[in-house]
């Protein structure tokens, strides 16, 4: 227990995503089931997200067809399972800007929205540079990158320059710049005067898999395939999470993770989709 609720909300999944997407080096081995998740936090104060998933009437429509993405549910059925409204979330925390992670903002117009800076400016780049370097923009809705705009000239458009702490209380941004994309970042959330951390990992890692290698017994960093970064910094930043959990992987979120089901209490809505419960502040009542 603690001052902060955090609930993984699926939305959709993509039964056939590419193994070599999700595990570096995984060359000809087929597809795996996987699903695609937003992070719900509640605190006494605020209601915040961490990423808000993709709208399927748009682009990032196309791009979740063309990669096998079935089950869209929007955010207000999906927050509906936690008696939450699109309109009440008030932060949202972006980890990248790939398009199941940004697509959704158009749902949320009440929220402050925090990105790193250096990840806005490296699609803009990218964007810039013309159709040979196309293969940078994998995963990117180019009209995302245009709502940002609009959201700076509503005033609800934060840039985060590296560390950030405290943005809000217990809540903390860190950056994992030149990972699975220039300017990624996850997120630290502390309960119990710090001595109970959750990292909410983004892209960074998308399974356990990639802390163990598949081997818990003699585990081996494996990173993702998909990353417009470094693969050697890709798992100095697993590296670096591990150490702020105290190496207990159970205590890293990422929402790609079915195995989360299984770690933490959950359930499944009526349309199949998995709700799981990783913390409850004091007092609040369970949604599982």
């Amino acid at each position: 227990m603690g001052a902060h609720s955090v609930w993984v909300l699926e939305y959709a999944r993509s039964p056939v995503h590419p193994v070599s997407g999700v595990y570096y080096g995984a060359h000809n081995q087929g597809t795996m089931n996987l699903p695609f998740a937003y992070i719900l936090i509640r605190t006494a104060d605020a209601v915040a997200l961490v990423d808000v998933g993709h709208d399927a009437n748009d682009f990032g429509g196309e791009i979740a067809n063309s990669i096998g993405v079935t089950g869209w549910t929007p955010p207000d059925m999906v927050l509906a399972e936690c008696g939450v409204r699109p309109e009440d979330v008030t932060y949202i925390f972006l980890t990248h800007a790939h398009f199941d992670h940004i697509g959704g903002l158009k749902f949320f117009p009440n929220a402050k929205i925090f990105i790193q800076k250096k990840e806005l400016e490296s699609w803009m780049w990218i964007l810039a540079k013309g159709r040979r370097f196309r293969s940078l923009q994998a995963g990117l809705n180019p009209a995302d990158i245009l709502y940002l705009t609009q959201a700076n000239i509503e005033g609800r458009l934060e840039l985060v320059e590296g560390r950030r702490e405290n943005v809000l209380p217990g809540i903390h941004l860190y950056p994992a710049h030149d990972t699975h994309t220039a300017g990624s970042q996850y997120v630290v959330v502390e309960n119990d005067d710090g001595d109970d951390k959750l990292v909410l990992s983004g892209d960074v890692i998308y399974t356990y898999q990639n802390l163990t290698g598949g081997s818990p017994a003699d585990p081996c960093f494996v990173p993702p395939g998909l990353a417009n970064g470094s693969q050697t910094k890709l798992i100095e930043a697993a590296e670096e999470m591990l150490g702020i959990v105290g190496n207990d992987e159970r205590r890293i979120i990422p929402v790609h993770e079915e195995q989360l089901a299984q770690i933490y209490p959950s359930r499944l809505t009526d349309r199949g989709l998995q709700i799981v419960e990783v913390c409850l502040a004091d007092g609040t009542q369970s949604k599982i």
